[in-house]
């Protein structure tokens, strides 16, 4: 059973979220919060395993009490629900330690499917997607601010090896395991266990947190 906390200011909102999570067998709702800091607390009484977070709340909003909840250190996940036209919002959520986001009209199926990826330790955006977020935002980065995150966050890449770096790499330009089992000549197995690794070596949670990651280092540079 999959336990979901709704974060959301809108209350019809809240409604339609708990109406779909609870048609299904294997999800059960343990609360409702109307803003960032009733989410907080809600976590740590019910200790869910996700969180529906919406962003823009009264009070403390999504951004900052994703930061608390990640920060607390507990099992439970985040999956952000807001929309692609906030790219900055979105991205903010990623580095605040989202394991993904999805848009508010996604279809129900997607938005199950989210939650259940987000339960078992996966990253919800595909690579493709992130890599387009992260390029429409990062590109207005002043140069510096760049700069000083590398310096910053190069420090995560000491104990990865060439071909652990070689793999953040491309994970930072979009490709599935698939297409670097292909191009790179490797098993996806392989794959999966070298994917595995650099998330253990630089304390990424997850594939998104790995894409950001490759940004900040600057092994990956915006188009």
């Amino acid at each position: 059973m999959t336990t979901v906390l709704i974060a959301d200011d809108q209350p019809m909102q809240r409604f339609g979220f708990r109406m779909l999570l609870e048609s299904q067998d294997d999800m059960q709702v343990v609360g409702e919060a109307a803003n960032g800091a009733e989410a907080v607390r809600m976590v740590e009484q019910h200790r869910p395993d996700v969180v529906l977070m919406d962003i823009r709340m009264p009070g403390l909003d999504g951004i900052e009490a994703t930061r608390r909840i990640v920060a607390a250190g507990d099992r439970t996940r985040v999956l952000i629900v807001t929309t692609f036209d906030l790219d900055a919002y979105a991205y903010d959520g990623l580095r605040a330690g989202a394991s993904g986001f999805l848009v508010k009209d996604a279809q129900p199926e997607e938005l199950l499917a989210g939650i259940r990826a987000v339960a078992s330790g996966d990253a919800v955006v595909a690579p493709s997607l992130t890599r387009r977020l992260l390029d429409a935002y990062v590109h207005h980065l002043p140069e510096a601010a760049r700069a000083d995150q590398a310096v910053v966050e190069d420090g995560r890449l000491a104990a990865l090896t060439e071909r652990e770096r070689e793999i953040l790499t491309v994970i930072g330009q979009g490709w599935t395991n698939t297409e670097i089992a292909e191009r790179l000549h490797l098993a996806e197995s392989t794959v999966k266990t070298h994917v595995s690794r650099i998330l253990a070596k630089t304390g990424a949670r997850d594939r998104v947190q790995a894409v950001i990651l490759a940004y900040d280092t600057q092994l990956v540079t915006p188009s």
